[in-house]
């Protein structure tokens, strides 16, 4: 199987430690991932504010980069959703073999690989946070958490509220911070609820949001991407990763 990783803006530009965790993940599970270097933006942005000719060059274009590819593996709910939903619409005939090839990770790893086990190690007590997108778009269920469970040593504790939005958005953050602000601060009080030393998602977008209060905060909570968490053994689990919380603070 050929598989790709396609890694998104927010993960190259500010969290590249997840993309380094997936591939790390990935190979000990015994699969070749492949990273495209033409591979850009998938253009979530431009078609949300507006700009839909732009959004369709994005889409193609994705449509030629990982075109080859038995499976493309993307660690993020947010442009998952993008690609899945969009596309098709976008750009229809140039993104109809590519679109049904991407998968979510923790789509890839249960339905594709078949694995809920992948040997990780975590001694820490852990609450995920189920984005937007991952909710409601790729209808991810309870996979991450099947995952999350069975990762040794984690305690997962229940997020109260967890379907509530973070309130980021993308754009929505820009346009209506006031609202945005209330609603992350609803977030950060059901988080702080749980006790959790680490708030897991499946998008570093709304984690960097989350990121930013608990920081500002002084919580002392960390923030890791659940590819950062499933990556983690014996010899790298023994702490959660204050680099990850740092890079979220504005």
């Amino acid at each position: 199987m050929r598989v790709a990783l396609f890694i998104t803006c927010v993960n190259d530009t500010l969290f590249p430690g997840t993309g380094k965790a997936t591939v790390t993940l990935l190979r000990r599970l015994g699969v070749d991932v492949a990273f495209p270097r033409a591979q850009t933006c998938c253009g979530q942005m431009h078609v949300n504010t507006g700009y839909r000719e732009e959004g369709v060059r994005l889409a193609r274009h994705f449509a030629e980069v990982f075109g080859g590819y038995d499976a493309v593996v993307v660690p993020s709910g947010s442009c998952g959703a993008m690609v899945r939903e969009q596309y098709p619409r976008l750009a229809p005939a140039a993104t109809e073999e590519v679109v049904p090839k991407v998968y979510e990770l923790s789509e890839f790893l249960i339905d594709v690989l078949g694995v809920t086990d992948v040997g990780a190690y975590f001694p820490h007590r852990v609450t995920y946070h189920p984005t937007c997108h991952s909710l409601r778009g790729l209808h991810l269920g309870d996979r991450p958490l099947r995952l999350l469970r069975n990762v040794r040593g984690l305690e997962l504790v229940p997020l109260p509220g967890a379907e509530e939005c973070c309130g980021f958005g993308g754009t929505f953050a820009v346009k209506n911070p006031a609202i945005s602000a209330a609603m992350c601060a609803d977030k950060i009080g059901n988080v702080m609820a749980t006790g959790a030393q680490v708030l897991c998602a499946a998008d570093n977008s709304c984690l960097m949001h989350i990121g930013g209060t608990l920081t500002r905060q002084k919580t002392g909570v960390k923030i890791m991407h659940l590819a950062e968490i499933l990556a983690a053994t014996e010899a790298t689990g023994a702490a959660p990763a204050a680099a990850t919380i740092e890079r979220s603070a504005p």
